[in-house]
């Protein structure tokens, strides 16, 4: 099955045209500067379901935080989930302190595309970007881009939403795979469809690898890569109140250990189940909690959209005269003044409300 995919390739010639290219046009990227396994694993973690130009800053300063291993896997909660504030996807960058933990371990940075693939958090397509690009072993490494790339060039109709097909575009890749250069074949297929062969209107006429591209000769281009879509996200409801005290300090609360967004501070939120008044709503939520209100303002609906799941969030201003009770609050609920709010790693879709609070 594999050879009809490949048989129109002169591999050798594929290879060249996509290698040169890639030496040519190559973006300027920071974890670009040399082969540093643990810079490398970073940057990958970092990039998965998050474009480059948002990367870069937050690579920088994660990169000045923790330089190496030791250092990542040191790091405490807070200030891991700060440096990775806005990034989401907040597992991987526990996942990231895990491994920094395991290659602490052993010693130094695994060498072998098997034991990269131990790491926690890393998959296939991470351990391959990380062998071939760090130690040079021909490993595929295969993500949106190279889905996109192949399924053009090799017309492979196979759905990519389905997990059975990513082993049939690792085959593929791995029998045209450069063994002389993996790292510039990887990364050139990666670059390729960054900014050549993108999902729509793609740069046929620029494309290094035109004349090797069976969709393009066949004028089905706009046809792949075949992805059937996923299911809807479900919709979540949601009152948001920022309340702040007299001494000038904002009530927030701390998100459990597990699940989404785990470890990190938000203003208090209910979900609303729109029996009453959002406004009424938020009062019965917050009496057993807050003591003398003086006023509640509203300050907006915001949407935060997460991979499955959209919140829906109305959104008030609440003034207490008084702390809340101890008795009756959460062990999570506690106490932060304006000038240390900022230091403690607030989700993102609260921080759209505090923006909106503070103008």
């Amino acid at each position: 099955m594999l050879e009809n995919y490949t048989e129109h390739l002169n591999i050798k010639a594929f290879q060249d045209d996509l290698i040169n290219w890639y030496y040519k046009v190559k973006r300027d990227l920071p974890w670009r500067i040399n082969r540093d396994p643990y810079r490398i694993l970073v940057s990958e973690i970092m990039l998965q379901q998050t474009q480059v130009v948002t990367v870069i800053p937050y690579y920088e300063r994660f990169m000045k935080l923790f330089p190496t291993t030791r250092e990542l896997a040191e790091a405490d909660d807070q200030t891991l989930l700060k440096a990775w504030e806005g990034l989401g996807y907040y597992s991987r960058a526990r996942n990231l302190r895990e491994s920094a933990r395991m290659i602490e371990e052993m010693g130094g940075f695994p060498t072998t595309h098997e034991e990269i693939l131990k790491l926690k958090g890393v998959g296939p397509y991470t351990a391959g970007a990380v062998s071939s690009i760090a130690f040079g072993i021909p490993a595929p490494a295969v993500d949106g881009n190279v889905f996109r790339v192949m399924s053009r060039v090799c017309c492979i109709f196979e759905d990519i939403a389905k997990a059975k097909t990513r082993k049939i575009f690792e085959a593929v890749v791995s029998e045209v795979i450069s063994h002389e250069d993996p790292s510039a074949f990887n990364q050139g297929l990666m670059e390729l469809g960054a900014t050549i062969c993108t999902p729509k209107s793609p740069k046929c006429l620029d494309c290094p690898v035109q004349k090797h591209c069976q969709a393009f000769k066949q004028g089905i281009d706009d046809l792949l890569p075949v992805k059937t879509k996923v299911n809807a996200q479900t919709k979540t409801k949601l009152v948001v109140a920022i309340v702040k005290n007299q001494q000038g300090e904002y009530l927030v609360n701390k998100r459990p250990e597990t699940g989404l967004l785990a470890n990190f501070y938000e203003f208090l939120s209910f979900e609303y189940t729109g029996q009453k008044e959002p406004r009424e709503f938020l009062l019965e939520k917050l009496s057993p909690i807050c003591k003398e209100i003086d006023c509640i303002e509203p300050i907006g609906t915001f949407t935060h959209v997460f991979s499955h799941r959209i919140w829906e969030m109305e959104s008030y201003c609440v003034n207490v005269q008084t702390g809340y009770s101890d008795e009756i609050a959460e062990d999570s609920n506690l106490w932060i003044n304006e000038q240390n709010l900022y230091e403690y790693p607030l989700v993102a879709a609260h921080q759209k409300i505090l923006k909106e609070y503070e103008k």
